[in-house]
């Protein structure tokens, strides 16, 4: 039979054309990074990469499976670039191989691999760490930090004491923290007035590295890699919440442009929420799953102890997938509703 004329059409769409093409979007998000803080962000991306193909392999081997296939599909990669984006760029580097590990061994593997599991591998590692080590997962660096490549090297491997200089609270975390202890001018405009953290719109310099994941998600959309519905809903339902109560109280709440270019949302809405194994798969449920993300992510970083709540959020509305699934099923062609 040949399937190359009509009526049958043939998509040229496999895994690795999809992965790579999800790395290639990530490209600007990384070149942003290497222009704020250096190309330390290159070693972390290098240390996930060889742990996470190295776990790959180690699993595969365990299951009696081909490491040629799945070694090559380009999935592991792209939960470890994603791990090394989303945990601070200065992380000791076996914190960085700790969440890749858990990722592809626990959140991946023993699920059944590539496919079967129920949660996004990247989100189960940030929450794992940000959990077990706190402290070490809620240091970030300020734009301009001093020393050179040699030292932040020495920081991540951990060959030099933790300078403080090197080091610093979230934008997200500073205001909270700032909001709660109620120090010198504790409205939200005069915390943001603080050039050293605060940037034009959110955190200084930081704020550009959300506009690269929004270029790199665009690009995705446009090469119909992924769907509106997903990223759509997850920055909706994080204006609409920020932007009521910003519009109640804006002495206490932030307005919605800082809350999407702060921390994880872009990268959420565009390469997280829009996974196609831990996701939603039907229109309707992309738009559930990616508001009530959205929404329960703004909840979590504003009332809740992390300094974001992306991860948490993903991975609370991963385990309502099957059931968003289950009700929002398209009728059958040529059968009514009941």
């Amino acid at each position: 039979m040949n399937f190359t004329t009509p009526p049958y059409l043939v998509q040229d769409v496999s895994i690795q054309r999809v992965m790579l093409q999800v790395l290639a979007a990530l490209l600007p998000a990384i070149a942003v990074y290497v222009w704020l803080i250096g190309p330390i962000i290159l070693l972390q991306i290098a240390i996930a990469t060889a742990a996470c193909l190295l776990a790959e392999a180690l699993m595969l081997k365990l299951r009696d499976k081909p490491l040629g296939p799945f070694l090559s599909d380009g999935s592991a990669i792209v939960t470890a670039w994603l791990i090394a984006l989303a945990f601070p760029p200065l992380a000791p580097w076996w914190l960085i191989v700790v969440g890749s590990l858990f990722a592809i061994v626990v959140a991946k593997h023993l699920y059944g691999g590539l496919g079967q599991n129920p949660f996004n591998p990247a989100m189960i590692a940030f929450a794992a760490c940000i959990v077990s080590f706190p402290a070490l997962m809620s240091r970030w660096p300020p734009v301009g930090l001093p020393g050179g490549f040699s030292d932040h090297l020495a920081l991540v491997l951990g060959n030099a004491p933790r300078i403080d200089a090197l080091n610093g609270a979230t934008p997200l975390d500073a205001l909270k923290t700032a909001l709660n202890l109620g120090e010198g001018n504790s409205t939200v405009a005069g915390i943001l007035a603080d050039a050293n953290i605060f940037g034009h719109f959110a955190g200084k310099g930081w704020e550009w590295v959300p506009a690269a994941y929004l270029v790199g998600g665009l690009w995705l959309w446009q090469r119909r890699i992924i769907s509106w519905h997903a990223p759509f809903a997850f920055l909706a339902g994080m204006v609409l919440l920020s932007g009521a109560l910003w519009l109640w109280n804006p002495a206490s709440f932030a307005s919605p442009i800082f809350h999407l270019f702060s921390g994880g949302s872009m990268l959420g809405a565009f390469f997280i929420v829009t996974d196609p194994v831990s996701g939603c798969t039907t229109p309707r449920g992309k738009l559930i799953f990616g508001l009530g993300a959205g929404a329960l992510a703004y909840v979590i970083r504003v009332f809740g102890g992390y300094p974001d709540g992306v991860a948490f959020a993903v991975l609370l509305l991963n385990i309502c997938v099957p059931l968003i699934d289950l009700y929002t099923q398209p009728p059958i062609f040529g059968m009514k509703k009941k």
